[in-house]
């Protein structure tokens, strides 16, 4: 499951770039219960959402030229240069140089081999988000790529993940962890994008799932506060109940109601 123990190749940043903060603000605060806290004049209007003073996510207010609104994911990395220039051997690209952030850690933006964008992290002061798997906060993620082969080399080469297939009733699925942690550090899964008709539409994408304590009234929600129902609140056996959104501006996002672990 996804933790705080961070380790090297683990997700330990998600951040939200939108065009409208105060609005994301509002929309996100009303879903989540999330409050707003600035990272200071230094940080250019970057701030964290938080739980009860635990930080659950970063947002930034993006012009449209930097893309379009969208949730995104950072991995641990020890060295984030070399880390870049491993995802430019395996055939991946680098969108943002990596950069010193103030003190608090270093940071880069690559891109895989389908052009899926995803971040980098190296920690100094601020070791990662605070909370994760609790409600509100992030509890999995989901690649949605056109070759999960293609995908599984890429993300061995750059960030050491390792990759197993597990059985369902739905089928079978391909969990990922890092390196060496074994399957109960599995944080996220690769999925065939032909093979998701709600996410083959927009295109690949690495999707971020927040805990709900209950996945219906999370959707309800979400419609009243402006959001999109992507995909209905749909049960999944021995999983949870899940639901795919997107708030106001387009960026997406799902919800789960995760299922009680098994004995």
């Amino acid at each position: 499951m996804l933790t705080t123990r961070f380790v090297n190749g683990a997700p330990n940043w998600i951040d939200l770039g939108t065009p409208d903060l105060d609005g994301a603000r509002s929309f996100y605060g009303g879903l989540f219960g999330w409050q707003w806290q600035s990272a200071g004049e230094d940080a250019g209007g970057y701030g964290y959402f938080q739980l009860d003073g635990r930080t659950v996510a970063g947002a930034l207010q993006n012009p449209p030229e930097q893309g379009p609104p969208s949730w995104n994911v950072y991995f641990r990395t020890a060295d984030a240069d070399a880390t870049a220039k491993a995802a430019e051997g395996a055939h991946g690209s680098v969108l943002l140089a990596p950069m010193d952030v103030l003190g608090e850690g270093r940071m880069a933006v690559l891109a895989d081999k389908a052009g899926v964008p995803f971040g980098l992290w190296q920690p100094a002061l601020t070791k990662g988000i605070d909370v994760a798997s609790e409600p509100g906060s992030l509890t999995w993620l989901e690649l949605y790529t056109p070759d999960i082969a293609a995908a599984a080399a890429f993300y061995y080469a750059v960030l050491g993940l390792e990759t197993s297939a597990v059985s369902f009733p739905g089928g079978i699925y391909t969990c990922v962890n890092p390196a060496h942690a074994g399957e109960d550090a599995m944080f996220g899964g690769f999925v065939p994008l032909a093979e998701d008709p709600v996410e083959s539409e927009s295109g690949p994408c690495w999707l971020p799932y927040f805990e709900a304590t209950d996945t219906a009234t999370v959707v309800e929600k979400a419609q009243e506060l402006g959001g999109t129902v992507r995909m209905p609140a749909t049960d999944v056996e021995g999983v949870g109940r899940l639901a795919k959104l997107a708030d106001p501006y387009g960026a997406r996002f799902a919800v789960i109601t995760s299922a009680p672990p098994q004995d």
